[in-house]
């Protein structure tokens, strides 16, 4: 009877002290929240590899990419923010449900590891498939940032595609999904300017399409790809305004970006990597309707089918 009353006075103690030290805020965490760290920016490239994409086109993608990560500039912000390193994951996308993660969550903290992580993603296969869906690659990326293991502030999802959404769920509703999760989703269109191999037509105003149906969150922004021979310039300005994070809502065309001043260094070599960027034209409304890829491609295969 002695004994159980001195267990159930030493249970009682611990548990008062266990709660005052919670009040207190002088708990021990756990190891796995101690050793999280902090990234200045959480980010998931998104690259549409779909039918309308030729495999020279993909090559061009994937080498736009690669080169921005090797640029000294793209290295310097990466380097030169409040943490000085930021997380990034890759994947390739194009039909409702395939999606291939070439690169997992990498913390880029270093030069060496900015390399590294750009000879991974240079020596990655490229498989070029069928549809595009943009919304299928949203809900891809909302459980990779769950299972982020470093601690962001800032979370975005870049996604770069030459065509309107047409398999899988509406996009507006996948981005208004991924923004109650505070992603903020960012949008590089490519006017590609041709019909894809089956004839079916580009989308002539994709970049209004981004505008008004792919993109949103805090400080959300397009840059347009009037070409893919044109596409390095527009990941490398994309890109920096992403890490650098000093860019105000609103659009820009890659053509928009200077020549390269490397001889300049610090914040006024980044801001003349961001001159011309159009002023923030808002959240306009898409007039055709945010359904117009999937209304498309019916009307496109029923043509050809009655042929």
């Amino acid at each position: 009877m002695v004994v159980n009353r001195l267990r159930s006075d030493h249970v009682g103690w611990r548990r008062v002290m266990w709660r005052g030290c919670v009040l207190l805020g002088l708990c021990a965490m756990p190891a796995a929240a101690q050793d999280t760290k902090e990234v200045d920016l959480a980010l998931v490239l998104a690259v549409d590899v779909s039918g309308s994409i030729d495999p020279d086109e993909a090559e061009l993608q994937r080498q736009g990419y690669v080169r921005a990560f090797t640029d000294p500039l793209i290295k310097k912000a990466i380097l030169g923010g409040y943490s000085g390193r930021i997380a990034v994951a890759y994947f390739e996308w194009s039909d409702a449900w395939r999606q291939q993660l070439l690169v997992d969550w990498t913390l880029l903290d270093s030069e060496a590891a900015i390399e590294a992580f750009a000879d991974r993603l240079a020596k990655a296969p490229i498989t070029i498939l069928t549809r595009t869906s943009i919304s299928g690659a949203i809900r891809y990326a909302v459980p990779l940032f769950e299972r982020n293991p470093y601690s962001a502030e800032r979370k975005v999802l870049d996604i770069s595609g030459d065509g309107a959404n047409n398999d899988g769920g509406l996009v507006t509703q996948a981005r208004d999904d991924a923004l109650t999760q505070k992603i903020t989703i960012n949008g590089l269109p490519i006017m590609n300017g041709r019909p894809n191999k089956y004839g079916f037509p580009p989308d002539p105003d994709l970049d209004r399409y981004y505008e008004g149906c792919v993109i949103g969150g805090p400080r959300s922004f397009l840059v347009v790809a009037n070409s893919f021979q044109n596409f390095d310039d527009a990941v490398r300005k994309k890109l920096m305004q992403e890490i650098a994070g000093i860019t105000p809502n609103g659009r820009t065309r890659a053509s928009d970006v200077p020549e390269r001043r490397l001889g300049v260094t610090g914040e006024r070599q980044v801001a003349q990597a961001l001159e011309g960027s159009m002023p923030a034209p808002g959240k306009r409304p898409y007039e055709l309707g945010c359904d117009i890829g999937e209304r498309r491609s019916r009307e496109f295969w029923q043509r050809r089918f009655q042929q």
